[in-house]
């Protein structure tokens, strides 16, 4: 949720905020039910203040202050109800503005106009015709989606073997990766960024949330997008990514600033209904109803919050290089970095059996749009409460980093190798 404070100083801003990112809001609604908002709840505070006044008055005129009081208690409810329908109103369109994107964000009105900043590695040439992970997995038994589709329908998949073993093999890289304080000061270092070396912590969240703290990560919609489960009293979403029951974890908490930064690295299965996409990539593993993920989450100060989305991007590439795997750095443009963000990037792997890149790694910077929704703040040290700046970025989404091993490792049989700092993690 944006600033009010700000909006009502500085409207220009977030009209062309919600135009760079293609929204339709409108902002004039907006003050103008803020005007009247504020102008009932002036009338209510006057009559409280009246009727705390009656006490005095009823010791010398007790009939005249019961004649005031029917009045003005009658007033009060008519007061009341009009500011819960301005407040009905003005709530749904001042949450549909979007955060203001960062400086540099390329204005983009399509996913065409994202920005690729570097390209990293070089392309394996093979010496024979390279095949597709579907290919590979399923030559050598290693992915089931016949058995899986009789079992839970289409886009799930039985994973076996080898393919099983890779996977905690990524688990167990990343989770000593992030905490080990001397590899982030020398990312930290390498990218002259002014932030703490801090460890991640390893989590295990809930894979479920409750509509509250969903719509106030501001990740619930698309809701056909989520998955609804148990009964309606329930309450109960199983969670898209990792990061939505991270990210609202601190939901309606003050914390003090000698917590910060607060630092998780995420496993977790998650959930997506993939709505709109049949037909669209229905071989292999890309995209799945069901899919494992390693997600970070950081809390931070606002004045480190930048810095700590630099430092997340630093650290897929880091991942990405460490493996061994070409890919590019792209800086998506307002369209596509979604409403709740001020910046977002994206990592795309080369898949040479399929002659593409694919994204494996996304990084959302939210300064403290999401934080003024999840009303999540900070005490600070010198004193004064601000809301804190919330990051989240990918370390891998398992089945597409193993799709891209697989094939930038595979061998003329159909079979793949693994990456150097992998095997130390495999048996």
């Amino acid at each position: 949720m944006i600033d009010l404070n700000h909006l009502r100083q500085h409207p220009e801003i977030y009209v062309k905020a919600a135009a760079d990112k293609s929204k339709v809001v409108d902002i004039d609604a907006v003050l103008k039910l803020d005007v009247s908002l504020r102008e009932i709840q002036k009338q209510e505070q006057d009559l409280r203040t009246q009727r705390n006044e009656l006490a005095q008055l009823g010791k010398s005129d007790p009939e005249k202050a019961r004649t005031a009081g029917i009045r003005i208690k009658t007033e009060l409810k008519s007061v009341e109800e009009r500011l819960a329908a301005c407040s009905s109103q003005l709530t749904p369109l001042l949450l549909a503005i979007p955060n203001v994107p960062l400086p540099d964000v390329p204005v983009g009105h399509s996913e065409e106009e994202n920005k690729v900043v570097k390209e990293w590695g070089t392309k394996r040439i093979f010496d024979f015709s390279p095949k597709t992970h579907w290919q590979m997995g399923e030559t050598h038994n290693l992915i089931d989606k016949v058995r899986a589709a009789k079992v839970a329908g289409s886009r799930f998949a039985y994973l076996k073997g080898d393919l099983v073993k890779l996977q905690f093999a990524i688990v167990q890289f990343v989770m000593k990766t992030l905490g080990d304080e001397e590899i982030l000061k020398k990312i930290i270092s390498d990218h002259d960024l002014k932030i703490s070396s801090k460890a991640f912590t390893p989590i295990l969240p809930p894979a479920m949330i409750k509509t509250a703290p969903y719509s106030a990560m501001d990740r619930l919609e698309p809701r056909d997008e989520r998955y609804q489960v148990g009964m309606p009293e329930d309450d109960l979403w199983l969670q898209g990514s990792a990061e939505h029951t991270m990210g609202s974890m601190y939901w309606n908490e003050t914390l003090p600033e000698n917590m910060f930064p607060i630092r998780y690295i995420g496993y977790l299965t998650s959930f997506r209904r993939e709505a709109g996409t049949y037909g669209k990539d229905m071989e292999g593993i890309k995209r799945m109803h069901q899919f494992d993920k390693l997600e970070m989450e950081a809390f931070s100060t606002p004045e480190t919050g930048i810095d700590e989305h630099r430092f997340m991007i630093a650290i897929q590439e880091y991942f990405m290089q460490a493996l061994e795997i070409p890919y590019q750095l792209i800086q998506k443009c307002t369209f596509d970095i979604g409403k709740p963000n001020a910046s977002g990037w994206d990592i795309n792997a080369w898949l040479p059996g399929q002659n593409t890149y694919c994204e494996t790694h996304t990084a959302d910077y939210m300064t403290d749009y999401q934080a003024r929704r999840l009303n999540t703040r900070v005490k600070k040290n010198e004193g004064g409460i601000e809301h804190v700046h919330t990051n989240d970025a990918t370390a891998f989404a398992l089945g597409r980093i193993m799709i891209a091993i697989m094939e930038n490792y595979q061998q003329e049989d159909g079979t793949f190798g693994i990456p150097n700092v992998l095997k130390p993690f495999t048996w």
